[in-house]
C-alpha cells in the first residue's frame, strides 16, 4: 500500500471513529445507496463479480443498521422488519442480478437517510439554542 492510500484508509478510519451518532448513521445510509448504484452500474456492464462484492457490502450495512438498533423502543421493532425485509431483497438482488430489486432497496435507504438527516437537524436546533443561552463556566478573574 502506498503512503497516500495508507494515509486516507487513516483519514477514513478516523472519520468513522470520531463521528457523532447521527452523523455515522447518515454515513451507513450513503455508504449502502453507493454501494447499490456500484452494482446497478456493474450489473448493466455486465460485471457479475462487481456487482456480486458490492451488493455484499450493501448487505453488510443493513446488518450493522439492524445491530445498532436499540429495541426498547417500539420504532426500533418496526425499524428491525423494514432492514430485515431489504436485506432479503439484497440477498435475492443478487442471487438473480435484478436491477428492480436494488431499486426499490435504494428508495427505501434514500427515504429513510432523508428522515434521520431530518431529525438529526430538528434534535441540534434545540442543543444550539441551549448553548446559546447559557453563560460560559469559566473562572471570574474580578473576584
Amino acid at each position: 500500500m502506498n503512503v497516500n492510500a495508507q494515509a486516507y484508509d487513516n483519514y477514513k478510519k478516523t472519520t468513522v471513529e470520531t463521528a457523532a451518532p447521527g452523523k455515522l448513521l447518515l454515513m451507513l445510509y450513503d455508504g449502502a445507496i453507493r454501494n447499490i448504484d456500484n452494482a446497478k452500474e456493474a450489473i448493466n456492464k455486465k460485471d457479475i463479480n462487481t456487482a456480486h462484492n458490492q451488493i455484499i457490502k450493501a448487505e453488510d450495512i443493513v446488518l450493522e443498521l439492524i445491530a445498532s438498533l436499540n429495541m426498547d423502543y417500539e420504532v426500533s421493532n418496526h425499524l428491525s422488519r423494514l432492514y430485515e425485509y431489504l436485506h432479503y431483497q439484497l440477498v435475492q438482488a443478487n442471487l438473480e442480478k435484478d436491477i428492480r430489486k436494488l431499486d426499490e432497496v435504494r428508495e427505501f435507504l434514500v427515504d429513510l437517510r432523508n428522515t434521520w438527516e431530518e431529525v438529526i437537524k430538528k434534535a441540534a436546533i434545540p442543543r444550539q439554542r441551549e448553548n446559546i443561552s447559557r453563560p460560559k463556566a469559566g473562572l471570574n478573574l474580578r473576584g
